[in-house]
């Protein structure tokens, strides 16, 4: 097939994926579908991932990371889902590397940073980051879980659902309201350590895919922190959020687009080898036009994520950009995992197949990091602004 031309790849970067590729062939892929079975991922290979130099990839020397681009942990989201282990990848590693790690290193104090970004490097503290809640999805301005001042601190109470990484964090961003009546602008940010007092896992979630990744409820009953735990300042929560929210749904795009590339590989080589009333599956003219135009929207897609890359990079991403790709990327991911499907016939259905995964872990792509319908509200805000 014609090759997916990536207009940010370096020669570092070269060789730094053949690292990415042999830790999935060694570590990953040998065991993810018994994982994906069971529903789990071991705690281990957070600890494995870390010895790889493959989490927090982007951050300085100084706490641990690699002091390298955005470009770097692009390139470990393409890699995992073209693999068809985004699973790994999207709720896992992003969250814990992409996002967690990016607000301490942005708006945490000295001592934070310090102590934390070390530990989430070598993958012995997993992050996790809290903010929605059961009444409160994309609407973040309207989360109820409190954070009230007390003598030395804060008496958080509250809950939170669908968390990535869940069960396994040691460390977690809390988005709480500290001024209810000041709407957005009364929200904060916690940095809390996991065996805090107060803090209860709840179950961990059953989802219609990406089975392996942990997703969790959290509880919080007059869980205190100190006001160290304060990440950023008082009230600067919401702020914040928006800040770090573009780099979230640039990854989400990356893996968006990779998971696409990645199916059309894994159906170019089926329709080749299955047959059916007396040729191969690929010889049907329906067939290859499906193909053609699957393969066009893939080609076009990726200049427009490589730019965003691009942008990030150079500190250039906007909110509308970001929307715009999250929102693209991962409605075509739909479309391409259904029309895959379907030239798979009956086999495309049994999730012994790689691309019955993909298509149940494609539905989530257009809900978390913001729903498809909140990127349309963004960009359009911009548009008409």
């Amino acid at each position: 097939m014609l090759p997916f031309y990536c207009s940010w790849m370096t020669e570092d970067l070269r060789i730094f994926a053949d690292s990415v590729h042999k830790f999935i062939d060694q570590e990953i892929e040998p065991h993810y579908v018994e994982w994906e079975r069971k529903k789990w991922m071991p705690r281990e290979v957070w600890n494995k991932l870390g010895a790889a130099g493959l989490l927090c990839v982007d951050i300085s020397e100084d706490y641990g990371g690699c002091g390298v681009g955005f470009e770097f942990s692009a390139l470990i989201a393409d890699i995992f889902y073209r693999r068809g282990v985004g699973a790994v990848a999207g709720g896992g590693i992003g969250v814990h590397s992409g996002i967690v790690a990016h607000y301490i290193l942005n708006m945490g104090r000295e001592a934070q940073k310090a102590s934390y970004l070390p530990k989430m490097a070598t993958g012995e503290y997993v992050g996790a980051i809290g903010m929605t809640e059961p009444g409160a999805g994309s609407d973040l301005k309207n989360i109820k879980t409190s954070a009230k001042k007390t003598d030395g601190g804060y008496l958080i109470n509250g809950s939170k659902i669908f968390i990535s990484n869940g069960q396994h964090c040691d460390i977690i961003i809390l988005a709480c309201k500290t001024d209810p009546a000041a709407g957005a602008r009364g929200v904060s940010l916690f940095l809390v350590e996991t065996d805090t007092k107060g803090f209860v896992r709840g179950s961990k979630l059953e989802k219609l895919g990406m089975h392996c990744q942990d997703t969790s409820e959290l509880f919080f009953e007059d869980m205190f922190v100190p006001d160290e735990a304060l990440l950023g300042p008082l009230n600067g929560g919401f702020i914040a959020m928006m800040q770090e929210l573009p780099r979230e749904r640039m990854l989400l795009a990356v893996g968006a687009q990779a998971a696409c590339e990645g199916m059309l590989d894994i159906t170019l080589e089926y329709v080749k080898e299955r047959n059916a009333f007396g040729k191969r599956i690929a010889d049907f003219q329906n067939t290859r036009f499906k193909l053609a135009e699957l393969a066009t929207k893939i080609r076009v897609q990726k200049a427009f994520v490589d730019q965003g890359i691009l942008l990030l990079a150079e500190g250039k991403l906007d909110a509308a950009t970001a929307s715009m790709a999250k929102l693209h990327t991962t409605e075509l991911q739909g479309v391409v995992a259904d029309e895959c499907l379907q030239l798979f016939g009956g086999y495309g259905y049994m999730t012994e197949y790689r691309i019955a995964r993909e298509y149940a872990d494609a539905r989530a792509q257009r809900i978390y990091g913001g729903t498809s319908e909140i990127m349309k509200e963004i960009i359009s805000r911009e548009l008409i602004k």
